[in-house]
């Protein structure tokens, strides 16, 4: 016979980062309004404008080669973020009982056309790259990932709204 923390138990320790974020989680109370969606639509809706605003400047000068992209990270870290407020707007609207995989793909293909509109409307300003399909692909990356780690934290954050599995 085994000694240790979780012989009997079924499921595997949790990973370290999780229960990090789940003890912290525990100790904080999340508002009520927190808990609705017309903050996360609104704070969507505000990512939305931000990002059109950011691609409609025209850029002040010509964009060099670099040896890192940093461009196509900036695109990855807008877009998960963007999933996340996407993806808690919906999961909280009580009318929508949709499946996570149904959630999945509803958050991915609006923020991929997002993306999309977004190089379209880059490559009207004068020294963008629009049309970059290398954007693209970030904005899409960011999406899925961002949709993911949505899935994964939205136990902890949000445990009273389950979505159908």
């Amino acid at each position: 016979m085994r000694c240790g923390r979780w012989t009997n138990s079924p499921a595997p320790p949790p990973s370290f980062p999780l229960a990090i974020v789940r003890v912290l989680l525990a100790k904080v109370k999340l508002p009520r309004l927190a808990l609705r969606p017309l903050p996360w639509s609104v704070a969507f809706g505000i990512w939305f404008i931000t990002l059109w605003l950011l691609s409609g400047r025209p850029a002040v000068n010509p964009p060099l080669p670099m040896d890192f992209p940093t461009d196509k990270v900036l695109h990855f870290g807008y877009f998960f973020g963007g999933a996340g407020l996407l993806s808690a707007a919906l999961l909280l609207q009580r009318r929508l009982l949709i499946s996570w995989s149904s959630l999945h793909l509803i958050v991915i293909c609006l923020l991929f056309f997002t993306g999309a509109l977004d190089e379209w409307h880059q490559s009207w300003y004068p020294f963008r790259t629009g049309n970059d399909a290398g954007d693209l692909s970030a904005d899409f990356c960011g999406a899925l990932i961002g949709t993911f780690v949505f899935r994964m934290v939205q136990p902890l954050v949000f445990p009273q709204f389950p979505a159908k599995p």
